[in-house]
């Protein structure tokens, strides 16, 4: 029997007391990419912390190739193939642009290959500033050496928190075209984002949360055909 690759069973989450994430359940298919839509605060990065094991479920099940993956620890979960971009691009701002990509490095299994020299030819702006200390960089270049950073650890799944936040429009678009590329070796993606079109673009299928509560699930074309579900989880 053929298990999603990643799978969420009525998870609930969150931060001390409070809950942020209520019963929530979502799966994603080897080779898909797909995209959480929501408002700031409805638990998307929420979400992608449960998955990659920085915040534990309180209730539910996390399944990662049907065995479950809930007790296990970050570390464990990245040896898996669970790779995180965190929203807050979380270089070594005193290590250059070589030694963040080295310094993360790891053999791939089932034919993952992601080297040093891979990631700058996805980032070539990357490659200029090999011996550029990462907290020189500008924002684009950080988020960049960022997703080069977990590429090179080979994951199955990644995991893509908020790429867009804060870039320019230009830097934007180039980023969206380099995810476009990923999403042609297979890869399998899970971004989380609050921009429309740049969500659409790239995904084969979309979940809309509010509140942490799952409001939508379907195709771009299907969420495009609901005018009423933008307005009434989206726009602010």
């Amino acid at each position: 029997m053929s298990h999603p690759l990643c799978q969420l069973q009525n998870v609930s989450s969150g931060y001390g007391l409070s809950t942020v994430l209520f019963d929530l359940s979502l799966h994603i298919e080897r080779g898909e990419c797909v995209c959480l839509l929501g408002r700031n605060g409805v638990g998307k990065s929420t979400t992608m912390r449960v998955i990659a094991g920085l915040n534990k479920a309180d209730k539910g099940e996390v399944l990662f190739e049907g065995q479950s993956i809930r007790k296990i620890s970050v570390d464990a979960r990245s040896r898996k193939g669970i790779g995180l971009v965190p929203e807050d691009r979380r270089i070594f701002p005193d290590l250059t642009v070589l030694e963040n990509l080295q310094v993360c490095a790891r053999a791939g299994v089932d034919g993952q290959h992601w080297t040093v020299e891979r990631v700058f030819d996805l980032f070539p702006d990357l490659k200029p500033h090999v011996d550029r200390l990462g907290g020189l960089l500008s924002g684009g270049q950080q988020q960049m050496l960022t997703v080069g950073r977990t590429l090179v650890t080979n994951p199955r799944l990644l995991l893509l928190d908020e790429p867009s936040e804060g870039l320019a429009p230009i830097i934007v678009e180039t980023l969206r075209q380099q995810i476009a590329e990923l999403k042609k070796t297979g890869l399998t993606i899970l971004l989380a984002e609050q921009s429309i079109e740049f969500s659409l673009s790239l995904s084969d299928r979309i979940y809309v949360l509010e509140k942490g509560h799952l409001r939508f699930e379907g195709t771009p074309e299907q969420f495009r055909a609901d005018p009423s579900i933008q307005e009434k989880y989206l726009f602010v």
